[in-house]
């Protein structure tokens, strides 16, 4: 009995699914590999200085400057070797390529970022960082990721034996389940996502 079309095709998306990602972790280990192994505090802020001036040009319509700044914020990201920064810089990319015309490269590059971000959270045991990255990808409209996220926030959340960790995730899941992977830019869950009003001690 042959298999039906629709379950051949399901099986050969989650398959290119899962190619993507192997890729993407690969180029993500090796930068993580190559930058500083032990940042210098300022190496942690930089990238929000860079994200604010990216902001201020974007209102002056100086799309040059704001690409200019925005590379030196991803740069900033990526030797900051932390998930809070590569969230941020994937967020200000689609800002960039929704002023600019580019959405769809821009939405390819910040899928890059959020991955990045993904595995840091999930090696720094930060909830936070794994929903943050859900977000990006829910918003993306890329369902089969956010629903690895969550699994991982999941199983996060459970080692750490917070229960309002654990609450978070069942809030983000129970929205992303009733929105039916419908996302966009203006449906955001109880994360915080602006990197300049985000609190210390938020749960991990």
């Amino acid at each position: 009995m042959k298999e039906p079309l629709s379950s051949r095709w399901y099986w050969s998306l989650l398959l290119a699914i899962a190619s993507m990602l192997g890729l993407m972790l690969i180029v993500v280990m090796i930068v993580d590999a190559f930058a500083d192994h032990a940042p210098e505090p300022a190496s942690q802020t930089a990238w929000k200085v860079q994200l604010r001036g990216v902001d201020d040009a974007l209102k002056r319509n100086d799309l040059a400057s704001a690409e200019m700044l925005w590379s030196k914020a991803y740069a900033a990201a990526l030797k900051s070797r932390h998930w809070e920064g590569m969230v941020a810089v994937g967020d200000a990319y689609r800002r960039l390529g929704a002023h600019g015309g580019f959405r769809e490269t821009a939405a390819a590059k910040a899928r890059e970022t959020y991955l990045a971000a993904l595995f840091r959270a999930r090696n720094e045991g930060s909830v936070e960082g794994l929903l943050q990255a859900a977000r990006g990808f829910a918003e993306l409209g890329d369902a089969a990721v956010v629903q690895r996220c969550l699994a991982v926030a999941q199983s996060v959340a459970a080692q750490t034996r917070d229960p309002r960790a654990e609450e978070r995730v069942g809030a983000f899941a129970e929205r992303w389940s009733a929105s039916a992977g419908d996302w966009s830019s203006g449906h955001h869950s109880d994360v915080s996502t602006d990197h300049r009003t985000r609190r210390e001690g938020t749960i991990r």
